[in-house]
């Protein structure tokens, strides 16, 4: 199955590596990144599609627990499309 996760992030040092190898870790697969800073706000606005068999909420929950992380919203895209090479 594939997710976007919509992930509101404090600018700090290392913020993206912790998102994109938590996702690793929790056997999804980063497919795609995309994201801009918020100038209101000084946060950054970040958009991650992954893929991954697993339960897509265990991963929104994890990601709440790193510290820059400000919130994760997540919603499905639909089914995983295998590519013939």
């Amino acid at each position: 199955m594939r997710y976007r996760l919509d992930l509101v992030l404090s600018p700090s040092e290392g913020a993206l590596t912790r998102v994109i190898g938590m996702a690793e870790r929790r056997g999804f697969t980063p497919r795609s990144i995309s994201g801009h800073p918020d100038g209101a706000d000084g946060h950054w606005r970040l958009q991650l599609e992954v893929e991954g068999a697993r339960p897509a909420e265990s991963l929104r929950l994890q990601m709440l627990k790193l510290y820059d992380c400000v919130s994760v919203e997540i919603a499905a895209l639909g089914a995983a499309v295998e590519v013939a090479a």
